[in-house]
């Protein structure tokens, strides 16, 4: 069982796998700091210095000014503007990922045309329709 596991541990999808995992944690984390550190700032400044790491609402009934306070007294919170952060990071990251499987996965070039008479698909060269033998256009490159 063991030799099976090693097999299976070494076959070269299963590595590129555990590759594309670890990067993709990585790429997660860059874009949590851009979300973050980059994006929100400048949106809280034209809000009128709001920082939505802050937006919570407080379940407890206790008075705390902010997040961090909440937790230093143990109030149950709904953390509304991490959720929205985190919103937005999710978007950011499957925005990215659509176009890198935009560029990787490209439509093939068409190799058949239907012809104009009987609607078969034939070779784009083909001079002649193989089923209703009607002449066919040269191809245009």
């Amino acid at each position: 069982m063991l030799k099976e596991f090693r097999d299976f541990a070494m076959r070269g999808n299963v590595i590129d796998l555990a590759v594309g995992v670890i990067i993709g944690a990585a790429f997660g984390a860059i874009v949590s700091s851009l979300v973050a550190d980059i994006i929100m700032p400048p949106i809280g400044v034209l809000l009128g210095g709001v920082d939505f790491s802050d937006f919570f609402i407080n379940l407890s009934g206790q008075h705390v000014d902010t997040l961090a306070d909440a937790k230093k007294v143990g109030a149950a919170t709904i953390n509304y503007g991490v959720f929205l952060m985190t919103v937005i990071t999710f978007i950011i990251v499957a925005f990215v990922v659509f176009l890198i499987a935009r560029m990787l996965i490209k439509e093939p070039a068409a190799s058949t045309k239907d012809c104009p008479r009987c609607a078969m698909p034939i070779p784009l060269a083909a001079m002649r329709c193989p089923m209703c033998t009607s002449e066919l256009a040269p191809a245009r490159n």
